[in-house]
């Protein structure tokens, strides 16, 4: 399985935040926005805190998704 922030960054373009402005609101280090960049994984706490910020459930965000 892998995790996919297809939602979340569907959400973003639909609320017009860029990711910059995104990462820069939630505090969320360059490393971490990396691994969401990449669809990797990143920590629960930054997850709870993106959902907090949307006030969202997680799977407002993502999604795991079986490997090819």
């Amino acid at each position: 399985m892998k995790i996919s922030y297809k939602k979340l960054w569907i959400m973003l373009a639909e609320q017009e935040i860029t990711r910059q402005e995104f990462r820069e609101k939630l505090q969320i280090a360059s490393g971490t926005m990396t691994k969401l960049n990449k669809g990797q994984e990143v920590s629960m706490s930054v997850i709870l805190r993106i959902c907090e910020y949307f006030d969202c459930n997680i799977g407002d965000i993502c999604d795991a998704v079986k490997m090819d």
